[in-house]
C-alpha cells in the first residue's frame, strides 16, 4: 500500500519564533490523536531547530528545503544532507519549481541531489512540472518525463523505491490556479507509467506521488479522493496552524 503525506513547504517564511509558535499551535489542534498517514513541514534551514524542539515526538517530521550535493567542504553558504540529518530532519525536497526556474538549477545538479540525500538516509521528495507555455503547447507530458529521466538516471531499483515524487504544475504554484482532479490524476498516471517503463511495475505501483499547486482547505478533499494522488504539498496554506490542520483533517 502507498504512503500518503500531507506535507507544507513554507518556503522563504517563518523565523524561528514565529516557526516554534505555528508548531505549538498545530500540536494544540492535532490533540493526542494519531494519522494514518505522513504529516511533514518544510521550514527554512534556520527555522528547523526552533521547530524539531516541539515536534520531537515525530508525530509531525521535519525536513529540508533543500539540500547540497555534498556532505561537507568549501561550499558557503550551502547546507548539506550531514547537517539535516543531525538536527533531525527526515526529508529533503529536490526540485522544486522554483530552484529550477528561479535559482536555475538543472537536471544534472538536481541528480547529484537526489544521490544526497539518499546517501545520508534522508527521503527525496523529488519534484517534477510543466510550465504553463509547455502545458498549453501539448508538452507536459514530455517536460515531466525528461525531469524524471534526469532526476533519477542510474538509480537502483531499491534506492529509487526510496524516493517520493511530487508533481507540481508550475502555472499552479501561488498563483490560484490548481489542476483539476482529473488532470492531475492524469499526469499521476503518466508518471507511474514512466517508473514503470524506468524501473518495473511493481516500483510504479508502489510509489508515492503528491499533488502540488495551490492545495487549500476547500480542495484538499477532492484531491485525495483520486486514487493516483498519494498526498499533497501544500504552500501558502501551510503557514497558518489551523488552515493546514483543515487539509490534514481532509487527509483523514
Amino acid at each position: 500500500m502507498r504512503r500518503i503525506y500531507v506535507a507544507g513547504n513554507w518556503k522563504m517564511n517563518k523565523d524561528h519564533d514565529e516557526g516554534a509558535e505555528f508548531a505549538e499551535e498545530f500540536v494544540s489542534l492535532i490533540g493526542n490523536g494519531s494519522f494514518s498517514f505522513k504529516v511533514v513541514i518544510f521550514p527554512p534551514f534556520t527555522t528547523i531547530p526552533a521547530v524539531m524542539s516541539v515536534f520531537g515526538n515525530g508525530m509531525v517530521e521535519v525536513g529540508g528545503q533543500d539540500i547540497f550535493y555534498e556532505d561537507e567542504g568549501a561550499f558557503t553558504g550551502e547546507i548539506s544532507g550531514k547537517m539535516l540529518g543531525a538536527l533531525g530532519c527526515r526529508y529533503a525536497l529536490v526540485g522544486h519549481s522554483e530552484r529550477r526556474h528561479i535559482i536555475g538549477e538543472k537536471g544534472e545538479i538536481l541528480a547529484k541531489k537526489v544521490r544526497a540525500a539518499l546517501r545520508n538516509d534522508l527521503t527525496p521528495v523529488f519534484c517534477v512540472g510543466e510550465m504553463l507555455e509547455e502545458r498549453e503547447g501539448g508538452k507536459a507530458k514530455d517536460v515531466v518525463r525528461e525531469q524524471l529521466a534526469e532526476g533519477l538516471e542510474g538509480l537502483s531499483e531499491e534506492d529509487a523505491s526510496k524516493i517520493v515524487l511530487a508533481y507540481e504544475p508550475v502555472w499552479a504554484i501561488g498563483t490560484g490556479k490548481t489542476a483539476t482532479p482529473e488532470d492531475a490524476k492524469e499526469m499521476h498516471t503518466h508518471i507511474r507509467s514512466v517508473i514503470a517503463e524506468s524501473f518495473s511495475p511493481h516500483l510504479a505501483e508502489g510509489m508515492s506521488i503528491l499533488y502540488g499547486g495551490s492545495v487549500k482547505p476547500t480542495n484538499a478533499a477532492e484531491l485525495l479522493s483520486e486514487d493516483e494522488i498519494d498526498g499533497v504539498l501544500v504552500g501558502g496554506a501551510s503557514l497558518d496552524a489551523s488552515t493546514f490542520y483543515e487539509i490534514v483533517k481532509a487527509a483523514r
